[in-house]
Order: C-alpha cells, then sequence, then structure tokens
C-alpha cells in the first residue's frame, strides 16, 4: 500500500496509530483471502473478530509517498482466539517500520461475548500452523 499524506503528521512522518489501520486492512485481506468476508460472517455466523491485544513496536519511520507492504502471519489458535506476527515492511529498502503481535478473539456478534471460532474456519486455517 501506498502512504497517503492523510497517513502522516505535519512532518510527512506516518502517525503512529496509522499503523494500526494498515494491520487491520491486511488481517481483513488475509480473512478475504481464506474464502471469508466480514460482513457474511457476522451475517451467517454471527460471529466477528475483535483486537483484544495489541504489542507494538517502531522502528523506522515510513514517510509519505512510501510504498509499504503488511505482512500477516498466524503464530497460534486457541479456541476463541488467533495469535499473529504482523510487521509493516517498507518496500524500497526492506526496512521494518513497525512490528505488531495482535491476539483476536471470536466473538457472537450480538452479545459480544467470546465463542469457539466456527469449524469452517479453522479448517481453512489449519493449514497456516
Amino acid at each position: 500500500m501506498r502512504v497517503y499524506y492523510e497517513d502522516t503528521d505535519a512532518g510527512g512522518v506516518v502517525y503512529h496509530a496509522t499503523y494500526l489501520n494498515f494491520m487491520e486492512r491486511a488481517r481483513t485481506e488475509w480473512l478475504r483471502a481464506l474464502g471469508f468476508e466480514q460482513d457474511r460472517l457476522r451475517e451467517t455466523l454471527g460471529v466477528l473478530f475483535v483486537v483484544r491485544r495489541m504489542d507494538l513496536a517502531f522502528k523506522v519511520s515510513a514517510r509519505f509517498n512510501d510504498m509499504l507492504s503488511v505482512n500477516v502471519v498466524l503464530s497460534a489458535r486457541g479456541g476463541a482466539s488467533l495469535d499473529f506476527e504482523q510487521t509493516v515492511v517498507r518496500d524500497a529498502d526492506g526496512a521494518v517500520c513497525c512490528r505488531a503481535g495482535v491476539n483476536v478473539v471470536c466473538v457472537d456478534a450480538e452479545r459480544m461475548r467470546p465463542v469457539r471460532i466456527p469449524d469452517v474456519i479453522v479448517s481453512e486455517i489449519a493449514d497456516g500452523l
């Protein structure tokens, strides 16, 4: 993805909270690549994935107009949770701009309480571990 002016602070450096948006988009695309759209998960299975915890480390600044790659690696799966390792990498030189450990939990869309990840999703992600 390209860094747009709206992603930066007055100095042209990516604003720290923007990295969270980049990582959210990458996790959504990861799920989409497995064949699951988040709105359809809510409609058909009654579940959502919500972030429970993040551990962030900012390494090198990304700047306006940089091209970035956002990587998603599933590192662990629990009954109701998924752990990801994510990196935001500057394409021009391979520098890691931000690294994060992200824990998401599957919740019932109505009650917003943790529930087991549906079997149809588990079967698709089982090969990733």
